[in-house]
């Protein structure tokens, strides 16, 4: 079982440890081949207008290679405007990236804001591979990544004066999530989150689409409603929520066209376009 800097156990349910497991066996060429374009490693999806012109040409490395460096300029753009929610951020400020994967929008938050960014992952292998890419980027000092839970992360009260998550909600429960936030957040601080939601206008379960997902990404995907219930109910008042699913449609029907195919594209398409998931940007303030 993982253990964190303490010695506290990280991972502390059959279900956490399967995650943990899959996220340090993981070796997907969606997340490898994006990341070497240019040395920014993220694991999230991208936002934005797709210039197709990178289809043009014979199948073959060179149309491969143009495919591949668009859908990472896509999710560059998507860490990007991520960033830009969290309000006024100086040097002196302490960020936190709860699961933090292998730390793309952790240096690109260092990189914009010069302060101290702390990532947390219950994968270990994530976790090495992030502080060594803090090490070669001579950032170690300032971009820390630790084996943590993020329902239990280990930092003091009030530590922090932002906080997201980047498509990681749907690993655990948003109370929980919220309440662990809120506790290191400090008053007045910010909390943003990009994930996809299941929309229960659309359907009181989730569709046939959205379970697909679960199963691909062994994750619960939520209802869209209790994310605002669970931000309210632990001091988080949502101040901005953009629905960002025109917006990332382009780089889903871009990667199914790319060499870098994991077979999950269809069901994202097919939520997105029918309503039945939809991609939000939430922001909410320390109360």
């Amino acid at each position: 079982m993982n253990r964190k800097e303490t010695g506290v156990p990280v991972t502390t349910t059959p279900y956490q440890e399967s995650v943990a497991a899959y996220w340090n066996a993981e070796e997907n060429p969606v997340n490898l081949k994006l990341g070497e374009v240019s040395g920014t490693y993220h694991h999230h999806y991208g936002i934005g207008d797709v210039t197709w012109d990178v289809l043009k040409g014979p199948d073959g490395p060179e149309r491969d290679a143009r495919i591949i460096a668009e859908m990472h300029r896509l999710e560059t753009a998507q860490a990007t405007y991520l960033l830009d929610q969290l309000g006024p951020i100086c040097a002196a400020d302490r960020l936190l990236d709860a699961g933090s994967g292998r730390g793309g929008t952790s240096f690109m938050a260092n990189l914009r804001f010069g302060c101290q960014v702390d990532g947390i992952s219950i994968s270990a292998k994530q976790v090495d591979f992030a502080n060594q890419q803090a090490k070669d980027r001579d950032v170690a000092h300032a971009v820390t990544f630790h084996l943590r839970n993020m329902l239990d992360n280990g930092f003091p009260d009030a530590t922090f004066q932002a906080i997201w998550n980047n498509e990681s909600t749907m690993y655990t429960d948003l109370h929980e999530l919220f309440a662990e936030h809120a506790r290191v957040l400090k008053p007045g601080g910010r909390y943003v989150t990009i994930t996809g939601t299941w929309c229960p206008v659309h359907a009181a379960e989730p569709s046939d689409a959205v379970q697909t997902i679960n199963r691909h990404y062994l994750c619960e995907c939520h209802p869209r409603d209790t994310y605002f219930q669970a931000m309210v109910d632990n001091g988080l008042v949502p101040i901005k929520v953009e629905d960002l699913t025109s917006a990332t449609i382009p780089y889903w029907e871009l990667r199914s066209k790319s060499n870098v195919t994991s077979g999950i594209e269809e069901a994202f398409l097919q939520a997105y376009k029918e309503g039945s998931f939809h991609y939000l940007m939430i922001a909410a303030d320390r109360i």
